[in-house]
């Protein structure tokens, strides 16, 4: 092969074994063809087994699709561990049952690293921590203070929700109601997006607070809404904690016969492409533009290094984005 691609036998290692060494793209396309040309298929078992490393990465999620941005964090992954020569098996943590295997399967050796974003209480820090005591390379989305052992990706979610919040204080509104997620409303401190909702409002002494769940899915989002609208005291502006959840409730006000923005402003979170096309288009809270790539380089960084670095925290920019439902 070697000689069929015109580089050394050490290039062709580089190349078939994924090690992370400057090969450049010409070669590399070179050892490529020639393998297939060859019809090389490279033993993944017996690799793993003379390396001691499965060549795979574990992406743990909240569920299985559905979340948009969850759908860009893992293809950013997969991206990156098809160009590093790793596969990539993913696990969904719904309910303490599947966290507890979660984390068995982590401790047993399942994969090299792990990549976690997982809402919700049931991986909860000393989990988190006992899997980063093992040595396994970890990145956690989370913004749970005093994680150890691992890099952390932090997004300032209670000040951007503030910041809606503000704005539609000082467009008049009075009664916002505030859409929740089940995991945010069952905590014992608020935390957040609900935290930013509360924070917002005491900081300009309003006391009227609305606080209801919905936000988990379209349907229940879209009833909520529907509820809500349909009270005597209705709110004059919902902020749901989710994008896909504030689309349901313009449908729901559209359906009710009231304009949006004028008779209820509507903010959601997330920032999704789908907010664009919406009558009128979303108001909402998020990154301005969705890509992983400085996350999933923190796992590839960690288990490549031939020393472990040093825990690192990254602060993602989350910010409010105003636009014609607000």
């Amino acid at each position: 092969m070697a000689e069929l691609a015109n580089v050394s036998v050490a290039t062709v290692s580089y190349v078939l074994s994924g090690r992370d060494r400057p090969v450049a793209a010409e070669t590399r396309q070179r050892v490529l063809d020639a393998a297939r040309q060859l019809g090389y298929t490279p033993n993944q078992a017996a690799r793993s087994l003379r390396r001691r490393r499965t060549q795979r990465v574990c992406l743990v999620l909240s569920t299985f699709g559905g979340v948009p941005a969850d759908e860009r964090l893992a293809t950013d992954l997969h991206e990156m561990a098809d160009a590093r020569g790793y596969s990539v098996i993913t696990l969904a943590v719904y309910s303490e049952a599947r966290a507890a295997a979660a984390i068995e399967m982590l401790r047993g050796g399942i994969a090299d690293g792990a990549l976690i974003n997982v809402v919700g209480d049931h991986l909860a820090r000393d989990l988190l921590e006992g899997v980063a005591a093992t040595g396994l390379p970890m990145v956690v989305l989370s913004n749970e203070s005093g994680l150890e052992g691992c890099d952390v990706v932090r997004t300032p979610e209670a000040e951007a929700s503030a910041e809606a919040v503000e704005h539609l204080l000082a467009t008049g509104r009075r009664r916002i109601a505030f859409m929740g997620q089940r995991h945010e409303l069952y905590r014992d401190k608020p935390a957040g997006r609900l935290l930013g909702y509360l924070t917002a409002l005491e900081r300009h002494g309003v006391t009227d607070r609305v606080v209801t769940g919905g936000a988990d899915d379209r349907v229940a989002a879209y009833q909520t809404a529907t509820e809500l609208l349909r009270s005597p005291d209705r709110p004059d502006a919902i902020f749901a904690a989710a994008d896909r959840a504030a689309i349901s409730a313009i449908s729901a006000a559209r359906d009710l016969g009231l304009a949006v923005p004028d008779d209820v402003a509507i903010v959601g979170v997330g920032n999704i492409d789908e907010g664009l096309i919406t009558n009128p288009q979303l108001s909402t809270v998020g990154p301005l533009r969705h890509d992983y790539t400085d996350v999933v380089r923190l796992l590839f960084d960690r288990l490549q290094a031939d020393e472990p670095p040093p825990a690192r925290e990254i602060v993602r920019s989350w910010t409010f984005l105003r636009r014609g439902s607000s």
